[in-house]
């Protein structure tokens, strides 16, 4: 099988199922592994692709997420004969159900039932050992200039509930809404998470978050924006990684 990612969390999953080999092209961005991805060739960004170098790859199968790419480029593949696999996991079980879906299709179907089961039962046990918690309420930043946030309609959004995270921008009609720093000082939160990415927030940038905001240094954190956003193979992980995040943030508010 002859398979082209559009999505660097897919392409992840890809490797994850054993089919690195099978893999004829992925984005500029598909960075991991690291080793795996290097001799594969590049087809463009993932808003970017190149539709026609991709259709002279001649896959049997391309991968694509909605948020990553684009419709209009989902169309013109499909329009050159080419079969694609598009998903939009919001949750860490739709995760799961897309990891069985993609197993299917690229006839992995054992190894993506490990991860998917993998993914359901770090789920449900991070669930229940936040049952009876406080809960913790945060606002997770991903972008400087605009300072922007994420609603509770993300995958984001979805692995810290898990954990026992209050998302205070969790009714905003964007899923990715921008936030004045006044909003920010009037939330009453007992936590900002500063991604590392899509913007690569640093240590650095807590004196000034925390300057415009008017809020207490000590409670930014920098969190791994891998980790919390990349929905395929490594949700388990970051399911309990977010676990660990709010835990921290717990314990150092008794």
């Amino acid at each position: 099988m002859r398979i082209v990612s559009l999505c660097p969390s897919l392409t992840e999953l890809a490797f994850d199922l054993g089919l690195g080999d099978s893999l004829v092209g992925v984005t500029k961005f598909c960075i991991h592994p690291a080793d795996g991805v290097r001799e594969i060739e590049k087809v463009g960004g993932t808003k970017t692709p190149k539709i026609e170098r991709i259709a002279a790859l001649a896959p049997d199968l391309v991968l694509l997420n909605e948020e990553e790419n684009r419709v209009e480029d989902a169309e013109a593949l499909e329009a050159a004969g080419l079969a694609c696999h598009v998903s939009f996991p919001k949750t860490a079980i739709e995760t799961a159900a897309m990891v069985r879906s993609i197993g299917e299709a690229v006839e992995r179907p054992d190894e993506a039932e490990e991860i998917a089961r993998a993914t359901e039962n770090a789920a449900r046990r991070v669930r229940e050992a936040a049952s009876g918690l406080p809960a913790v309420r945060y606002a997770y930043l991903i972008w400087r200039e605009p300072l922007m946030s994420v609603s509770g309609d993300t995958f984001i959004s979805d692995l810290l509930r898990l954990a026992g995270g209050e998302n205070a921008f969790a009714d905003r009609p964007k899923r990715y809404p921008v936030v004045e720093p006044r909003e920010l000082a009037a939330a009453d939160l007992d936590a900002v998470l500063l991604s590392t990415e899509p913007f690569p927030f640093q240590e650095k940038h807590i004196a000034e978050v925390s300057r415009h905001t008017g809020l207490a240094p000590e409670i930014f954190h920098i969190v791994d924006g891998e980790m919390l956003s990349w929905h395929g193979s490594r949700t388990p992980a970051g399911i309990e990684y977010a676990a660990d995040v709010i835990g921290r943030i717990r314990e150092g508010a008794d």
